[in-house]
């Protein structure tokens, strides 16, 4: 390196900056004054004895970083950590070793506790170090500051991790940290680990435990620009890009409550989760009304009312259970296929479908137990099993291939499709659809229930969005008529006019405007009231009952090819798994367009 100084400089003090410039830099130097060709003075960098493995160890200044990151890891004050036990909770720490404490963020294969160094599952962490200024005695003026105002973290961490062989990026409130609420420093963090998961396309775990906003410190992160209404916009992006799973660990209000409803996905724990819009204190202070949390926003009203509870778990580990099953359903983006299984028989024989399945259109049966005979044996996973109960909304695996199975359940109001159960199934379509999950609707319903009440329930504009997500969807689909496919009914269940893949026919199967009683009730019922022998009035609606079936039998649909094909029911399973094999890789197009009205 060569090195110009002033023509004043003597050849003292170019050999002095000569060997201070080579010391420092660690080159070669030479000095000229002037202009001079030759250098006044030159220089090597000192010689340094390798190696320097045994010499060169921490320092003090590590091991205080050290014991700051360790003061960090244990939590807001410990008199609030203390209280978890009695509220059935574990600590955020704990509660990230049980999500990824084993190998590969397997549970069961070489756990790890928080205290022996953090899951092994958990690849990073970002932000621990978040609000550090306004608690910690070693930051400035940190010795003014007392237990209660332990931040650390300002109570949310964002990383990554494994989980059940995937890598995710995750968010979990610290309960301890002022109860999980929502800063300035905590919101930053998660509007960083969102914008992160647009970009990796990798599925985002939301573990929330949060009472909301935190009110007395709101301005800077309410309302701006990059603040906590931010949140939605970033769910809104994410939505049916990556998988959004989230679960509830605590009362979740206000703005921390629309957190799980954006999510794909939302699992509750029974005698813990909440959500609601204001918290019972605002509720009587607003409406007068006196009601307590579980009663306002508890699981109960989430899974059976509101639709909003996907899944409801006894305690955390059934709840990391529940989403371990869930996410294997699922692929990590969009546009990518759901991973395949080893294929399994069904968990009894498909020989019994044709029994199973009454002859009588009005005799109910379960159809679990139908799916028990075509699905892989223990890959049925229902979402949304207490709410819209005529529509059973499942996972299964057929042939090891993820499907998403939309079935009227003929125990429940013999089928009839009300307007919770349209909805419910219109979001589940719409899901599966999104990530390239293909459809098998099982049809058995009257169609869409009628009457004062539905039509005030907007038995309308939901059955309307059942049926345009129907139409919407364009992975594959397949038909079943099981039994009744009466009425509009056999639209939003992918009928034929809804550009299925293939719809066919059990030899129960019937497509009509509506079922025989009602046909003759309304095109016979003043000639049937003129017979006025009981007897015969008796046997002519009897044979015009049957005459109207033969109309609708499903051979007759068959022979019109209004279906594809009738299949003997012993041969269904293998009949679905051919088609969905054939049919996996369909391209369909949709209009050109900005999007649908339809919400």
């Amino acid at each position: 390196m060569k090195v110009h100084v002033g023509t004043a400089a003597t050849a003292e003090e170019a050999e002095a900056i000569a060997r201070s410039l080579a010391e420092h830099l660690g080159v070669g130097v030479e000095v000229h004054v002037g202009d001079a060709d030759e250098p006044a003075a030159s220089a090597d960098p000192p010689e340094i004895d390798y190696p320097l493995d045994d010499d060169l160890g921490p320092t003090d200044r590590e091991r205080d970083l050290r014991a700051e990151i360790d003061d960090i890891l244990d939590g807001g004050p410990e008199k609030y950590r203390d209280r978890l036990p009695e509220q059935g909770k574990l600590f955020v720490r704990d509660r990230l070793d049980l999500w990824f404490g084993g190998e590969d963020g397997t549970r069961g294969a070489g756990d790890a506790s928080a205290s022996d160094g953090g899951p092994v599952g958990l690849h990073f962490e970002d932000g621990k170090f978040a609000a550090f200024d306004d608690w910690h005695p070693t930051a400035p003026d940190g010795e003014a500051y007392d237990e209660g105002d332990r931040v650390p973290g300002d109570g949310l961490l964002t990383g990554a991790a494994a989980f059940e062989g995937r890598d995710v990026h995750f968010m979990a409130n610290d309960f301890t940290v002022k109860a999980g609420s929502m800063a300035a420093k905590g919101v930053e963090k998660f509007l960083r680990m969102q914008e992160r998961a647009l970009k990796t396309g990798k599925p985002v775990l939301y573990l929330m435990d949060s009472s909301g906003g935190r009110i007395d410190q709101q301005t800077g992160f309410f309302a701006n620009r990059e603040g906590i209404g931010k949140y939605y916009y970033n769910h809104s992006m994410l939505s049916g890009a990556v998988p959004q799973i989230c679960v509830l660990y605590g009362p979740c209000i206000a703005g921390a409550a629309y957190t799980p409803v954006f999510a794909d996905f939302t699992v509750m724990v029974e005698g813990m989760s909440s959500m609601a819009i204001a918290s019972p204190r605002m509720v009587k202070m607003v409406t007068g009304e006196e009601i307590d949390l579980d009663e306002l926003g508890g699981p109960a009203v989430h899974a059976e009312h509101s639709g909003s509870a996907d899944l409801v778990a006894r305690d955390e580990e059934h709840a990391r259970e529940l989403v371990a099953d869930l996410i294997g359903y699922l692929p990590d983006q969009a546009g990518e296929k759901p991973p395949r299984s080893e294929p399994k028989p069904p968990t009894f024989s498909p020989e019994g479908i044709d029994e199973l399945i009454p002859e009588s259109p009005n005799r109910p049966y379960d159809v679990h137990d139908l799916l028990d005979r075509i699905a892989d044996a223990e890959s049925v996973f229902e979402v949304k099993d207490g709410y819209g109960t005529e529509i059973v909304t499942a996972f299964c695996r057929i042939d090891g291939r993820p499907v998403g199975v939309v079935a009227n359940q003929p125990t429940e109001r013999s089928g009839a499709i009300f307007p919770d159960a349209a909805e419910k199934a219109a979001e589940f379509i719409w899901t599966c659809d999104a990530y390239e999950i293909p459809l098998l609707y099982l049809c058995d319903t009257p169609g869409f229930m009628a009457g004062s009440q539905v039509e005030k329930d907007a038995i309308l504009e939901k059955g309307k969005k059942m049926i345009y997500a129907t139409s919407s969807a364009t992975v594959p689909k397949q038909t079943v008529v099981v039994r009744k496919a009466y009425g509009a009914g056999i639209y939003a269940m992918g009928g034929p006019a809804y550009d299925p893949e293939s719809v066919i026919g059990l030899p129960s199967g019937e497509i009509a405007i509506m079922g025989p009683e009602a046909a003759i009730n309304a095109v016979y019922a003043r000639k049937l009231a003129e017979i006025d022998d009981p007897e015969e009035r008796a046997e002519t609606e009897a044979r015009l009952r049957e005459e109207y079936r033969e109309d609708i039998d499903i051979h007759r649909m068959a022979s019109e090819v209004v279906i594809d094909e009738i299949v003997p029911p012993s041969d269904l399973r293998a009949e679905l798994a051919a088609r969905f094999a054939f049919y996996e890789d369909v391209s369909k197009e949709l209009p050109e367009k900005k999007h649908g009205t339809v919400l």
